[in-house]
């Protein structure tokens, strides 16, 4: 189930303040472009098994990414 806005806003700040801290975080969330705002380095799993991993950017814009998760028309 998802949160409100306000929530979301909530936890992205304190992730980013964690973050600055040096703290490494695990984050599993559907939410893809709230998430891809927040991360270094990201993983998307298919069937198991990693289909593709980097940055936002990179994630973002691989086509095994788009064609097996997140779709055609995907953007940041």
């Amino acid at each position: 189930s998802g949160i409100d806005p306000i929530a979301v806003y909530e936890v992205q700040k304190i992730v980013r303040r964690l973050k600055t801290q040096g703290m490494g975080i695990l984050i599993t969330d559907h939410n893809v472009r709230e998430t891809l705002k927040l991360i270094d380095r990201g993983y998307i799993i298919h069937k198991g098994q990693v289909l593709v991993e980097g940055s936002a950017e990179f994630l973002a814009n691989d086509p095994k990414a788009r064609e097996i998760y997140l779709g055609p028309e995907f953007n940041l």
